[in-house]
């Protein structure tokens, strides 16, 4: 398994509502982040603030343009302004495999295909930092 290389389709493919926030998060943005608590609307996260509509994208997401060194072309790589508060959801991810793959994720590798099992064990040790302890 790759390190990841900020590719964001994560944060691309949830970052438009489909992600939640516990009720524990919505206070304490409210309380010390009121920057991130201003797009909370009734219990519900990524909302525009001023017409409450749900916004299309997370509003902490950030692209830059890398130029890559071995040719002309550009690189678009993504980072969260709010990774230290960002929401669950966002901790977890990727929770398994088989996620990975459904989103085409840039980490998984040909040998991590091939064995799928120990990709789980390798990933779960990779996010055992970011995510409740299995059960």
């Amino acid at each position: 398994m790759k390190d990841c290389n900020l590719c964001g389709k994560c944060c691309i493919k949830y970052g438009d509502g489909g992600l939640s926030a516990t009720p524990e998060e919505i206070e304490m943005w409210e309380v010390f982040q009121p920057q991130i608590y201003k797009y909370v609307r009734d219990g519900k996260i990524w909302n525009n603030p001023e017409t409450g509509e749900k916004l299309k994208q997370c509003p902490f997401l950030k692209s830059m343009v890398i130029p890559n060194k071995n040719n002309s072309s550009h690189q678009k790589k993504y980072t969260c302004d709010i990774y230290l508060d960002r929401p669950e959801d966002c901790r977890h991810y990727p929770t398994s495999i088989s996620e990975m793959i459904r989103d085409k994720c840039e980490m998984i590798e040909t040998v991590d295909l091939e064995n799928p099992k120990q990709a789980q064990i390798k990933l779960d040790i990779l996010m055992s930092d970011s995510r409740p302890p299995l059960r």
